[in-house]
């Protein structure tokens, strides 16, 4: 090798060790969201909590607001997430989702749009996933849609649901200019 050679591995080594070092420093120097890889109820109760303050820094005028026609609303997206929180509950066997799924119509969805309305559906579902799930017997075997399952795979399909919608709910934000609350 040449010295020009050993210079330049020695350079690009060096530049390495140093970005590796920043860049875990700087993942260290995050803030790490209270509940994020303390299991499944603090993992809920993160992604609930941003799921309702994302509703809450929407404009209520916003809340009608859709991509594109045949696409679901702002409110639609939440009522959305709502009805499918006391839909997973009811597959496990809570008897108070199966009495609120009961007030549900084919058009509730649709129907729900003012802001307080949405968030109070959103809060009340969120709440009864997380007075239930302590009581849950997650090993428990159930059908769900139309397969065998244990009631902790519906308790993940209902975080997973939850997230995916958040996703789904921070986009429609950016595009009408609003900032999540927790990147600020």
């Amino acid at each position: 090798m040449t010295t020009r050679t050993i210079r330049s591995v020695t350079l690009l080594s060096v530049v390495s060790v140093v970005s590796v070092a920043f860049l875990c420093g700087a993942a260290q120097a995050q803030t790490i969201p209270a509940g994020v890889g303390e299991g499944w109820l603090p993992e809920f109760n993160h992604a609930s909590s941003q799921i309702v303050a994302l509703a809450k820094a929407t404009p209520a005028e916003k809340f009608t607001w859709r991509p594109g026609p045949g696409v679901r609303s702002v409110s639609e997206v939440y009522m959305h997430i709502a009805i499918a929180n006391y839909y997973f509950l009811a597959q496990t066997g809570v008897k108070d989702a199966a009495a609120a799924l009961g007030k549900v119509t084919a058009d509730t969805e649709k129907s729900v749009t003012a802001k307080a309305d949405v968030i109070r559906w959103l809060k009340e579902s969120q709440d009864l996933v997380r007075a239930s799930y302590p009581k849950a017997d997650l090993q428990k075997k159930i059908k769900f849609l139309g397969r065998e399952t244990t009631v902790d795979a519906v308790y993940l399909r209902c975080i997973v649901h939850s997230n995916e919608h958040m996703g789904q709910s921070i986009a429609y934000a950016r595009m009408n200019g609003i900032k999540p609350p927790w990147s600020e």
